[in-house]
């Protein structure tokens, strides 16, 4: 490293710390104190980011945390398509969450798909107090009439089904018996347990294998099994992401028998026991029942990244070491395809983007997966964080950041505001919360949850879309006449 970029580091540690250190000044001290223990820098020697993780929010401040509900029905079970999902509980929670994240599929919407379809128990305040299992049976009568081309139905608890006891595990087992043996699942994902979406993602991940997977464990396959059968998982086909993966995985000579939850299904699910190799995604919200797969049918998994053309092709790679030569040399063949195309894109749009510096906040994996599309782009990620990151989060993250990273967890919005005020970066790729606040304050914006209508991202494919929006985003006109702060 020359001296110069050494000095370059240093000075940015040092202007972070100073950073952190003037935010922690405006809170209480006790309050401080706590959240000192989410901010830093990383540092390359370090294996870790060096920050707290996986902690509850302090009542009072502007989390931008979900809740379990959020993670189990708006993330796991939500985009599986042949099923029900039902919001059991008041409408609110059910309308919030309704149709908000894209998760594309193919099927006739109210017919054989419900993805887009809200459907509640509308709980009132008789139901409070004398309890849902009446109702909820009968709604259940009432789907099965009216949408009798269902192949499930997912009961997703809000919060005042676990304060008031309702047995829905009961319900559901009596209506799969009633209905010969349809697969109802009850899922204990109330909103206040846990301290984010992250631990709906378990409770839903252990909904799949309690009643999903032990059902239907003594099925025969339907399908002729093959070597080079593979199951796509953690992926919610936001914008279309899994179709423009599945793609490549196919032309390399995989079979994808399973692909999980965006355009799933429940013959997907019950398939993906008999996987060779799961390829997972999100590691966050699927590594559980991946890690099960593992123990109890032998089933090995791999993350996979497949953001930018660097990170795609090591991640085809990876994926092609598990199998023989004819899947390595399949490999080989699709980076050498697409290769041409990816450096046209590159040549495109790194001359608009080089230099331009970016501040990440998200959730699941992408705090860590998209740096390689930036860097791609010549782009250079500052600071990055998660909303409901755990540990081996961040200690992921340590293999994708550079030195003097700013590292935030569970951020405040008033902590997020000021380190972009004085890191300045060119562009802020976070969710709709804060979409438009930044975009008032001048700042030009990526909505990264959901891509802001666009898509996908993932994949040869989807990587010239994401050059594309990130170049419409920071050079779009709009910025000359709604200037930055510090502009």
């Amino acid at each position: 490293m020359s001296s110069a970029i050494a000095a370059t580091t240093e000075d940015t540690k040092a202007r972070n710390k100073e950073l952190i250190g003037e935010v922690l000044k405006a809170y209480p001290e006790k309050f401080a104190k706590r959240r000192a223990k989410h901010l830093g820098t990383y540092e390359s020697e370090k294996s870790e980011c060096g920050v707290k993780s996986n902690i509850k929010s302090i009542p009072g401040v502007m989390t931008i945390r979900g809740c379990a509900y959020a993670g189990s029905k708006g993330v796991v079970w939500g985009p599986i398509k042949d099923m029900v999902h039902i919001s059991h509980g008041p409408v609110g929670c059910g309308q919030y969450s309704w149709g908000s994240r894209r998760n594309y599929y193919v099927g006739t919407t109210g017919v054989d798909s419900f993805v887009t379809m809200q459907f509640t128990s509308d709980f009132q305040e008789k139901d409070i107090v004398f309890g849902g299992d009446k109702k909820l049976g009968k709604l259940i009568d009432e789907i099965e009439v009216l949408f009798p081309l269902n192949k499930g139905i997912s009961i997703q608890s809000e919060c005042p089904i676990g304060l008031i006891g309702d047995d829905i595990e009961a319900v559901s087992k009596a209506k799969s018996k009633q209905y010969d043996g349809k697969t109802i699942v009850p899922v204990r994902c109330e909103g206040f347990r846990g301290v984010s979406q992250s631990l709906g993602h378990h409770i839903a991940n252990d909904a799949v294998r309690d009643w999903v997977f032990d059902k239907s464990a003594d099925k025969p396959a339907r399908f002729e099994q093959t070597p080079y059968d593979v199951a796509i998982i953690g992926d919610y086909n936001i914008g279309g992401d899994a179709w423009s993966s599945r793609i490549l995985l196919e032309e390399m000579g995989l079979r994808v028998i399973a692909q999980w939850s965006g355009d799933g299904s429940v013959a997907e699910l019950e398939a993906t026991p008999k996987a060779k190799l799961n390829i997972l995604h999100c590691y966050r919200s699927m590594n559980y029942i991946t890690r099960h797969m593992e123990e109890k049918f032998g089933i090995p998994w791999v993350e996979y990244n497949f953001f930018g053309p660097s990170k795609i092709s090591s991640s085809l790679r990876e994926i092609a070491s598990h199998f023989d030569d004819k899947i390595k040399e399949g490999a080989e063949r699709v980076i050498a395809k697409y290769t041409p195309r990816m450096e046209a894109v590159i040549a495109q749009y790194k001359p608009r983007l080089q230099g331009k510096k970016v501040m990440l906040y998200v959730g699941g994996l992408r705090p860590r997966h998209v740096i390689g599309a930036y860097e791609d782009l010549g782009m250079e990620v500052v600071g990055t964080g998660y909303e409901f990151g755990h540990n081996d989060d961040y200690q992921r993250t340590t293999h994708y950041v550079k030195d003097s990273t700013l590292i935030y967890d569970d951020v405040t919005g008033y902590e997020f505001e000021k380190f972009v005020e004085k890191v300045q970066p060119d562009l802020v790729g976070s969710g709709i919360k804060e979409k438009y606040i930044f975009q008032k304050m001048g700042v030009p914006f990526r909505q990264m949850h959901s891509w802001d209508y666009s898509g996908p991202y993932h994949g040869y494919d989807g990587f010239a879309i994401f050059a594309r929006d990130m170049d419409i985003a920071i050079n779009a006109p709009v910025w000359k006449l709604n200037k930055a702060p510090w502009s």
